[in-house]
């Protein structure tokens, strides 16, 4: 069991939220360490709970691969009918956790949102800084397939590092699983109750200067 409202967990997740809201360098500096110290503590607990939130965790991998699936399909539309007038332009894609904090957590109260916003921070998780997984940039990644794109093109096709290697062994959890799990200050606990998620398109228009007169 995750104990969400643990009273030291509640006291670091104040505390997290009253530094984040000072917004200083050295503030920063300190929030990230408490985000990393509160997620080693629900991933601890997590970790011990994994048959009980299995259902979670393979709704939320479903989840993102349609959301990431819908992202690459556009991404390629997109860069086709933009490069056909403007063959000087990169199409760059990115998937990011819904900007509201989870409905579907178990836990809720009113500072929720706050800390969730601090999460999302990417001054304080930089990992965090291009989405769930690396971005898509068309024309650069062209010949990358979408199993590519999502680490399913490896043997065995499974992101579970950490986790219970028999429990999860039939999961087929793809990158991004493993980036916002192992690499990003998001706890497990804080990410799987998502199922919506925020695609950002944008254009980049690349310029050659030349010294020549």
């Amino acid at each position: 069991m995750v104990h969400y409202n643990d009273k030291f967990l509640r006291y670091l997740e104040l505390e997290i939220r009253i530094v984040w809201d000072i917004q200083t360098r050295y503030c920063d500096a300190q929030c990230k360490c408490l985000l990393e110290l509160r997620q080693e503590i629900l991933n601890e607990q997590a970790l011990a709970s994994q048959k009980e939130l299995l259902p979670d965790i393979i709704a939320f991998n479903d989840a993102l691969y349609l959301a990431l699936q819908k992202m690459f399909d556009k991404a390629h539309e997109l860069y086709s009918r933009i490069s056909a007038f403007q063959p000087d332009i990169e199409l760059e894609a990115k998937c990011f956790l819904p900007q509201e904090y989870p409905s579907l957590h178990p836990f809720q109260n009113y500072s929720r949102q706050e800390l969730w916003d601090a999460l999302c921070d990417t001054g304080l998780n930089p990992l965090y800084d291009n989405g769930v997984t690396f971005p898509l940039v068309l024309p650069r990644d062209i010949e990358m397939s979408f199993d590519e794109f999502i680490g399913m093109n490896l043997t065995p096709p499974n992101w579970n590092e950490r986790l219970d290697p028999i429990l999860t062994k039939d999961l087929h959890l793809i990158n991004a699983f493993h980036n916002l799990f192992d690499h990003t200050s998001f706890a497990l606990t804080d990410f799987i109750f998502c199922r919506d998620f925020v695609i950002e398109y944008n254009t980049i228009t690349k310029e050659i200067v030349s010294n020549n007169n």
